[in-house]
């Protein structure tokens, strides 16, 4: 499906194929260097034994002659030229035989190589030591034949023979090694193109097409009929972009629901208005019905009218990130508290315990916002509460936790019914109070958690209490 969608994405110019083949081609590689350098060496090491079993024949033909002095030039150049060698030293019955050609010119450099020790690290090291440094300097090679272990050569001769054949050994080593490389490099990835390239590009675009327009249903996945990881993975994106889909047409419905009710609410508004001045006129009646029914009637429209404003304010609200600053905590509680009536209210006593050197990082409008709502919610409690025992009262006090300050807000007053506090923080249903409609707490609890914080409501015995918990202000 994905193939016929007209979305596309730009694949990216190194993709997972191309870091795929890299990959498998290079530690195919990488074996076959560990696999080369044994290789290399034993390919070394025979060479040098086949020298030294030629040598070992020269010996034999020098125990025929009688005297070594009878070993014409001649001779001597046909026993070093079989044994690709320029001088032969033959040790035998304790006595040591040399055969040199007589214009043998004194090597400038002899590099020892006794195949008679054989362990596997200095195998590889001579090998690489031949490759490096092998063109200019002579070798002599001690061993002792196969057949004939009582007798010991030595072996004189340039290094760069044995240099130049192990370099074509290790050029058809290394072609051959690619070719394989590339061999299985694509068989691998053919198979792992097919199984995983393949169906995770498939998603990729999807899920880009998708992103482009989440509202199209035809861009859904349809998910292939594998069992394995990918096949999991298909049907849950495409469960999600069921899930987002479904949730997008809600949320339009939701909306275009909103506005209508918004347009409802605002002619609404402007009706009971309108009726507010209605009541204001009869409250000035002389009729006794009149004067005992009219402060019920002017109640009930301002509640009414308080309850459409505040849903209008909540629909206008705008989600605007906090311009942070370093602010006075302690300034700013008193800013709120007379925003919020309760700084010199006649009947509540106002206590800011907030040291002057508190200092927080916020958005000062917007964390007002928060102590307003909540310390005006106070101040409404405490007005219609009707209990004794002492001045009614708000307070506000901080704790330096950890990582964040803890400001805390209680009043003495009767505390939340059950009914919100199952409901705090939800619109329309956390309201404690009738014709309440919950939004400050949960205009509050966005802000807080805006700024990296943590608004709580924390449950005593008397009163109520709500804990702001906003990140300590780092230095500049």
């Amino acid at each position: 499906m994905a193939a016929s969608q007209n979305q596309s994405y730009q694949r990216a110019r190194f993709g997972l194929s191309i870091k795929l083949i890299t990959m498998i081609i290079t530690m195919i590689m990488v074996v076959e260097v560990v696999i080369y350098l044994p290789s290399v060496a034993n390919f070394r090491i025979r060479w040098l034994d086949d020298r030294v079993q030629v040598a070992g024949v020269a010996a034999r033909v020098i125990e025929t002659v009688p005297d070594a002095m009878d070993l014409t030039p001649d001779m001597i150049n046909n026993l070093l030229k079989s044994a690709q060698a320029e001088a032969l030293v033959i040790r035998m019955d304790e006595k040591s035989q040399l055969i040199e050609r007589l214009d043998m010119p004194m090597p400038v450099a002899v590099v020892d190589a006794d195949t008679r020790q054989r362990d596997s690290l200095g195998l590889i090291v001579g090998a690489l030591d031949v490759i490096v440094n092998g063109s200019n300097r002579t070798m002599r090679i001690i061993g002792s034949p196969a057949d004939a272990p009582d007798i010991i050569v030595e072996v004189l001769m340039s290094e760069a023979k044995l240099r130049s054949e192990m370099l074509t050994y290790s050029g058809n080593i290394f072609w051959l090694s690619l070719l394989i490389a590339i061999a299985t490099a694509a068989a691998i990835f053919f198979f792992l193109n097919r199984l995983l390239v393949q169906p995770i590009g498939r998603m990729t675009e999807n899920m880009i097409a998708f992103r482009k327009t989440p509202e199209d249903a035809n861009l859904i996945i349809v998910p292939s009929n594998r069992s394995d990881e990918v096949g999991i993975a298909e049907r849950e994106l495409a469960m999600m972009e069921q899930d987002v889909f479904s949730m997008l047409r809600q949320k339009q419905h939701l909306a275009d629901l909103g506005l209508a009710v918004a347009k409802i609410n605002h002619d609404l508004r402007n009706t009971l208005s309108a009726a507010q001045m209605l009541s204001d006129q009869v409250a000035t009646l002389e009729d006794p019905q009149v004067q005992r029914l009219a402060p019920r009637l002017v109640t009930t429209l301002d509640r009414a009218i308080n309850f459409a404003q505040s849903v209008l304010d909540y629909g206008r609200q705008k989600t605007i990130p906090p311009k942070f600053m370093h602010v006075d905590l302690r300034a700013l509680i008193d800013e709120s508290a007379i925003d919020a009536g309760v700084r010199s209210h006649p009947s509540i006593e106002f206590e800011n315990s907030v040291p002057d050197d508190v200092v927080i990082n916020v958005d000062p409008d917007q964390i007002s916002r928060v102590f307003v709502n909540l310390m005006k919610n106070a101040r409404e409690a405490l007005e219609v509460y009707k209990g004794t025992g002492g001045a009614k009262q708000v307070s506000v006090k901080v704790n330096n936790l950890p990582n964040c300050y803890q400001i805390l807000i209680s009043d003495n007053g009767p505390g939340l019914p059950p009914r919100a506090k199952e409901n705090l923080f939800v619109a329309f249903d956390g309201s404690g109070r009738a014709g309440g409609t919950g939004l400050g707490l949960v205009i509050a609890k966005e802000i807080t958690e805006a700024h990296g914080g943590h608004l709580a409501y924390i449950d005593s015995e008397k009163g109520t209490s709500f804990s702001v918990e906003l990140p300590i202000a780092k230095a500049h």
